[in-house]
């Protein structure tokens, strides 16, 4: 490898010594290659260091279509290879110096990699969000639209804002409050449950509010339980989204302290 390229990560997975996933190109198209080292492999292409160096890296990451083709081809490889084994997904753009680095990663942090190989095997992870109408209204007690005191237009009209903002306040409590029943219940069927910020409505494209964007970890042998448990929450009543099953970005981490 030369000076001017590093190496760049995708997945981690157990070294059962099955080929690469055929034709596969990771980020710029570069070619999808391996490195084993004690029993672990690492799935990773060679990158030019003019584009994916620290300082290029910095003004890349500010082009968003830049992004979006780095993430989708580094999302088809971590697919790819999840399929096949269970694999442990590395973030976005990870590159290292070369080989050597990640040679020795995979032997310095070998139990840490055994260890989220070990919690993710046999499952997968499934995505809920939950959306709530921001227009949908509580209607106020009318004691609270009667209000009582002062008359005239002036209090009128603040009276009625007031009643506007509770009901919306209201709305979100109880949104909220629909969100940790539909997280609990969820919970209960996976393995492991996490919830994630919501998205801005520019991301997610929905104009609703965002009241859960969840992730879950379940056992293979538990998918038609998990789907069909969506399914009657749905028919409770709001809005549920599922998406999945993926590779378990959310459950793969090495430690607390995150991934390499």
């Amino acid at each position: 490898m030369t000076a001017d390229a590093g190496t760049y990560l995708y997945v981690v997975a157990r070294d059962s010594g099955a080929p690469s996933p055929e034709g596969l190109a990771g980020v710029a198209g570069t070619p999808l290659r391996a490195i084993a080292r004690s029993g672990l492999v690492a799935y990773v292409s060679t990158v030019p260091l003019a584009e994916f160096g620290e300082e290029p890296l910095q003004r890349s990451m500010e082009d968003l279509d830049w992004l979006d083709a780095t993430a989708r081809a580094h999302h088809r490889v971590v697919e790819a290879v999840a399929v096949a084994v269970p694999a442990v997904p590395v973030r976005l753009v990870t590159v290292y110096s070369g080989d050597e680095q990640v040679s020795g990663l995979l032997e310095d942090r070998h139990d840490d990699f055994c260890q989220a190989l070990d919690r993710i095997t046999g499952r997968q992870e499934w995505g809920v969000k939950v959306y709530a109408d921001p227009a949908e209204r509580v209607e106020p007690d009318a004691a609270q639209e009667g209000g009582g005191g002062a008359s005239g237009p002036g209090a009128a009209y603040l009276r009625k804002r007031q009643a506007g903002l509770r009901s919306r306040e209201e709305a979100w409590r109880r949104a909220s409050a629909r969100a940790e029943r539909v997280h609990d219940r969820l919970a209960s069927v996976a393995v492991a449950g996490r919830r994630h910020r919501a998205q801005d409505p520019q991301l997610s494209g929905r104009k609703e509010w965002m009241i859960l964007n969840g992730a879950y970890l379940v056992d293979e042998e538990r998918h038609a339980e998990f789907v069909r448990t969506v399914d009657e929450l749905r028919g409770e009543g709001g809005e549920l989204e599922l998406t999945g099953p993926w590779a378990p970005y959310s459950f793969a981490a090495l430690d607390e302290g995150g991934e390499p």
